[in-house]
């Protein structure tokens, strides 16, 4: 059975960087796409960043495109989503997503295409 586990959410000031860290069991790890989606209180999933399963393409939502980085190390099952510059509207639920279908696409950016999630990580950003 799959199991994604988040960490590193938490109070963050304006301007403030964090890393998101996404553990995950299981031996494909490698095959799969991954992602990060988050959820803010009242809206709806939006997705956020994903990765290809050899790391070589990246594809991000232009509102975090130019302060965030998704990053993957196979050997340790984990991926990353660094974000820099912070803004009160990041404050969300981030969830990762283990795509382990065997799509030709390079990366996955709808819910719909996951089919593993994690438990979520709060960020809060705010003064």
């Amino acid at each position: 059975q799959v199991q994604l586990v988040e960490s590193g959410g938490g109070l963050v000031q304006p301007g403030g960087s964090l890393r998101l860290s996404c553990v995950a069991s299981g031996r494909t790890f490698s095959a799969w796409i991954m992602g990060w989606f988050r959820q803010a209180p009242g809206k709806e999933c939006e997705f956020v960043a994903s990765i290809s399963r050899n790391g070589g393409t990246t594809y991000y939502t232009d509102s975090v495109k130019v302060r965030s980085t998704i990053s993957r190390d196979n050997a340790q099952n984990t991926v990353y989503l660094e974000m820099n510059n912070l803004k009160p509207e990041d404050t969300a639920v981030y969830y990762c997503a283990a795509d382990s279908t065997d799509t030709i696409s390079a990366v996955s950016t709808t819910p719909y295409e996951y089919d593993f999630w994690g438990q979520g990580t709060q960020v809060t950003v705010s003064s």
